[in-house]
């Protein structure tokens, strides 16, 4: 079942890529759409000067006071905020060695702790208002990592961790949240002016690296992945009655989902019995709670 009633969105990254496809296709659906980045004039390049349904505003996720100050304008621009989308972020690639322990961080400011803050400030209007959603872009790299993604599938696990557990917490209140695990999207990802590598080369690595590389440029705006289908399905899956935790978006995300569940059950069955082996002998032992909470 689906409700259609006009909401106010807040994007963010949204100046280009899958931000500027989910904010767009909000827009064509009707909404309001407060469309947020780090350069406002690509944003107003993008959507047009602010009217009765865009608003841009410059905002970078790392930034505590700017989030707390977009936060405050989208507010009193629309009186309220019914879909937020954590899509800001980047991807640093590469063999684990080769990248330095700042550019680790410095990814997790923007695709974990930046998520986080965006987050923590909304959460508070949309419980005022007993409803809201919430889609935390993630990757099919937060659900299976690999050779070269180390870093960032690191951060997209985190991501996809802390939603599952705060979904449950913001239920109650009318607000749900969704994991949102693209496949690979014909974006500026790959491009040189997103993408980031290693840059303390070692030998040992120089071939892996090369293919690692040669890889992903092959793959750069040649991506199957539509970014306005994709965000056409959220403004679907904004009015849903019953949004699922985690949505995967493309066959390639879906094949990777199918391949995980079928490996994640063939390990589990391989090494069942030395799991329950584990087991002690005692009178009382603790059980996972209803929703996933542990004591």
């Amino acid at each position: 079942m689906t409700t259609t009633t006009q909401k106010t969105w807040l994007v963010t990254g949204a100046a280009r890529g899958l931000g500027a496809g989910i904010a767009r296709a909000a827009l064509d659906a009707g909404d309001r759409v407060v469309v947020a980045g780090r350069n406002r004039d690509a944003l107003v390049m993008a959507f047009g000067a602010d009217s009765d349904t865009v608003l841009s505003l410059a905002l970078d996720v790392t930034d505590a006071a700017a989030i707390a100050a977009g936060v405050e304008a989208a507010v009193a621009r629309f009186g309220r905020i019914d879909v937020l989308v954590n899509n800001a972020g980047y991807g640093h690639l590469g063999i684990f060695e080769e990248i330095a322990a700042q550019d680790a961080r410095t990814q997790f400011d923007t695709n974990v702790f930046g998520l986080f803050d965006m987050t923590r400030a909304v959460l508070p209007v949309m419980r005022a208002q007993r409803a809201g959603r919430v889609f935390n872009i993630s990757s099919i790299g937060g659900l299976m990592g690999g050779e070269s993604g180390s870093i960032y599938c690191a951060s997209k696990f985190a991501v996809e961790g802390f939603t599952e557990s705060v979904a449950a917490e913001v239920r109650p209140f009318g607000i749900h949240m969704t994991i949102v695990e693209p496949g690979f999207f014909r974006t500026d990802f790959l491009d040189a002016s997103s993408i980031r590598y290693g840059d303390n080369p070692i030998a040992d690595y120089a071939e892996a690296s090369a293919a690692i590389r040669a890889f992903y440029d092959a793959r750069s705006h040649n991506q199957a992945g539509d970014p306005i289908k994709l965000g056409q399905a959220l403004v679907t899956l904004a009015n849903a009655d019953n949004p699922p935790v985690r949505w995967s978006a493309g066959t390639d995300a879906v094949g990777v989902v199918e391949m995980k569940a079928t490996g994640l059950k063939a390990e589990l069955d391989a090494w069942r019995d030395l799991s329950i082996s584990t087991d002690g002998d005692f009178t009382f032992r603790e059980e996972p709670k209803a929703g996933g909470a542990w004591g």
